[in-house]
């Protein structure tokens, strides 16, 4: 039994061993290129990573047509005029500032400026509020459950 625990620890250690990942080109300046492309898209199925940044099936996928395209001798704009074209500006990790990502942009600002707005106004509705006053009947229930007579003093 501790011979089989151990031959199976041993082959998990052997299976976790890790090593550097080696580079998919075979040209290292053609692999910085892709990298720096592939940091200024998004992963489109990722939460807010880039496709350098992501392992998704989709992104691999992505940064291997960038790879091959850069072998055709496609420039790296001819490659981001492609990708926007194929899935939009939101492919783009900066998208441009045009009209159709205006509420991107502009969204944060907006909401930032309606939650103080908001704050602001019920804050001045309460403070605009008549204070309500107790009527004496009022008072003595409250001194009488607080437990104080009606110089307030604790019995």
């Amino acid at each position: 039994m501790r011979l089989m625990t151990f031959i199976l620890l041993a082959a998990l250690v052997h299976a976790a061993w890790g090593g550097e990942a080696k580079s998919v080109a075979a040209d290292p300046a053609l692999e910085e290129r892709v990298t720096a492309l592939a940091t200024e898209l998004r992963c489109l199925v990722c939460q807010n990573q880039t496709l350098a940044d992501s392992n998704a099936p989709l992104a691999v996928d992505l940064r291997n047509q960038i790879r091959e395209r850069m072998q055709q001798g496609a420039s790296e704009r001819d490659i981001i005029d492609y990708m926007v074209a194929r899935y939009g500006d939101f492919v783009l990790y900066r998208p441009p500032f045009k009209a159709t990502t205006v509420l991107l942009w502009a969204g944060p600002i907006l909401l930032m400026i309606a939650g103080l707005a908001t704050l602001y106004f019920r804050l001045a509705r309460r403070r605009a509020e008549p204070k309500a006053e107790l009527s004496e009947a009022e008072r003595a229930r409250a001194a009488a459950l607080l437990g104080r007579n009606g110089d307030g003093e604790r019995r």
